[in-house]
């Protein structure tokens, strides 16, 4: 079974990259830019959630286990199957539990390298209450601060803090994704 465990030196053979965190982390942002940088195609982990996801999450109910599984295996080959068509794969996702990434790895079938971004409760919570026109309410951050369970050492993840702008989180990022430039390239 494919598990969140680190591949060999580093992250090798992961041409999946989910961008990862609590919600207004700043997941979809430096998704992109890192997608941007890579020229790989980019997948919005919130397309992934089936409509009854979403009404529970705007009504301010958290989600359960049962809720999301069905969401990381429809995003978990959502990856795969663009990886297998462009090379690579950028993905946002909160995939807050070990459990949710080891979920993602299974349905992708491969190794992913995770981009964890790392802040503190009042800077998210800072940047939530700026956002507008998205479902999930402000009332649901402390349930996912709750949930989020961090990125061990063991496993095929890397940390980055987002205090900085976006473009310097994905400078941060891409200086421990390199090898991914080279698949790039190589396309």
């Amino acid at each position: 079974m494919a598990t969140s465990l680190p591949a060999d030196a580093p992250f090798e053979g992961a041409r999946l990259v989910v961008v990862m965190g609590v919600s207004s982390s700043g997941k979809t942002t430096v998704g992109k830019l890192i997608a941007e940088r890579l020229q790989a195609p980019f997948l919005e982990g919130d397309d992934y959630h089936p409509a009854s996801n979403i009404e529970k999450m705007s009504a301010g109910i958290p989600l359960t286990d049962d809720d999301r599984w069905p969401w990381l295996d429809a995003m978990g080959k959502g990856l795969r199957d663009t990886a297998e068509k462009r090379g690579l794969a950028v993905g946002a996702c909160s995939a807050l539990k070990r459990s949710y990434r080891d979920r993602l790895v299974k349905a992708a079938g491969e190794p992913i390298v995770f981009v964890y971004l790392d802040g503190s409760y009042e800077e998210i919570d800072k940047r939530m209450k700026a956002r507008k026109n998205h479902f999930m309410p402000e009332s649901l951050l402390r349930s996912q601060f709750a949930t989020l369970e961090r990125p061990g050492k063991d496993e095929n993840a890397i940390t980055v803090a987002i205090a900085a702008t976006p473009e310097i989180v994905t400078d941060a990022a891409m200086e421990k994704l390199g090898y991914l430039q080279g698949l790039a390239k190589g396309r």
